[in-house]
């Protein structure tokens, strides 16, 4: 698990990825952005989920945790999409 973001991602948020949307029913990666602090579990980084909804400027990521499917809040800047 990095702590530390490489020499060249150094630096301020890049704006567009702090406002990106999302849809209901897209998928979406969670890739913890390091200069923030995350405010999910470290075990889901890494991990691939559908968008179920919308709370405020955050999404509602629906997850495998192993065998059971949860629901996590998270900010839109720590989401990446995928491309079906």
């Amino acid at each position: 698990m990095l702590k530390r973001k490489n020499i060249r991602e150094r630096g301020k948020l890049g704006l567009s990825r702090y406002f990106q949307r999302f849809n209901e029913g897209d998928k979406v990666a969670v890739k913890r952005e390091l200069s923030l602090k995350a405010k999910f579990p470290r075990r889901i980084q890494g991990r691939t989920g559908i968008i179920t909804g919308e709370r405020g400027n955050s999404y509602i990521v629906s997850i495998m945790d192993y065998k059971q499917e949860k629901s996590f809040i998270i900010e839109p800047i720590h989401l990446k999409k995928i491309k079906n």
